[in-house]
Parts: C-alpha cells; structure tokens; sequence
C-alpha cells in the first residue's frame, strides 16, 4: 500500500512538473535588436504610406499603402508585445545600427520631397527593402523560433510589395 501511494505521489509530482511556468523562451540579443530596429522602421513606413492619400493616383498603390498602414500597425504591437514579454527596452541604443547592419532610418529630407506617386513608390521600394534586408540578417543570427519565422514572412510580404511597386512603375 505504501508502495502505491509512492508511487501515486511521485507520478503527480512528475506530471504536475509541466503545468507551472513554460520554459524560458530562446532568445537571443539579435532578436531583441531585430525588434528593437523594425519598430521604429515600422512606424516610419506607416508616416510614409500615409502620404499615398495625397500623392497616389493608382487605385494599386492607394490600396497597397492601406494594407501596409494595417499590417505594420498590428505588427507594432506584435513586436512590443514581445519585447515586453522578454523585459527588454522598446528601443535600442541610439549607436546600435552600426552594429546590426548599419541600415539607417529613411531621411527625413527624402520623405519629405515627395511630390507625386512615383516619388512616393520609389521610397516605399527602398523602405520596404531595408526591412528585408533586416528581416534577412534575423533568419540567420536569430535565436527565437517565432521571431524567426515572422522575420521570414515579413522578407516575403515585402518582396511581393516591392514586385508590385515595380510592376506599377512600368505602366
């Protein structure tokens, strides 16, 4: 009877041994500079869609720009999300960029002189390309599973937006 009841006991220690806290996530410090980078890259991007309302003349870009505006808002908060999550800073150091990558904001001069929609999907190309290639260096230096796996949705979403960026330049 003893036995049993050692037994029974050890068996609900193991088996209750997985439901208190999960497992520490992975995570490493190029996750978190990922994140760090791509919010502020993210909100940029949106200050820039939003210049499609003025600017666009194609039914193409005006619905591409409410897309973007969308996905990266939700995206924002995702990355936030996270970063919190982990007890990390929103933001990284003001000299981190040399360090990952050394891709700067987009300039603010150049934001500021569009004046029509070609202008407009010409930054947007160059914008949306430097998140890939951030999105690039995440896939290989990146430790999270999930960050990883967003990190190579958001090279693909990108990828497609600059295709139909181009593909509306050659109209």
């Amino acid at each position: 009877m003893e036995a049993r009841l050692i037994a029974a006991l050890a068996a609900a220690l193991f088996l209750g041994a997985g439901c208190g806290e999960p497992p520490p996530e992975q995570v490493n410090a190029d996750d978190v500079m990922f994140l760090q980078m791509m919010i502020p890259h993210h909100k940029q991007g949106i200050e820039i869609v939003r210049l499609a309302g003025p600017k666009a003349t194609s039914p193409a870009v005006r619905n591409l720009a409410a897309a973007i505006e969308q996905t990266q808002t939700t995206e924002v908060q995702t990355m936030t999300r996270w970063l919190t999550e982990w007890d990390q800073p929103l933001t990284a150091p003001t000299d981190a960029h040399a360090g990952h990558g050394g891709l700067p904001e987009t300039d603010r001069e150049r934001i500021a002189a569009v004046k029509n929609e070609r202008d407009l999907i010409n930054l947007l190309i160059a914008h949306q390309d430097d998140a890939v290639q951030m999105a690039r260096v995440e896939v290989y230096n990146g430790e999270s599973p999930k960050v990883k796996e967003w990190a190579k949705q958001v090279e693909a979403s990108r990828e497609a937006q600059i295709d139909l960026m181009l593909g509306v330049l050659e109209q």
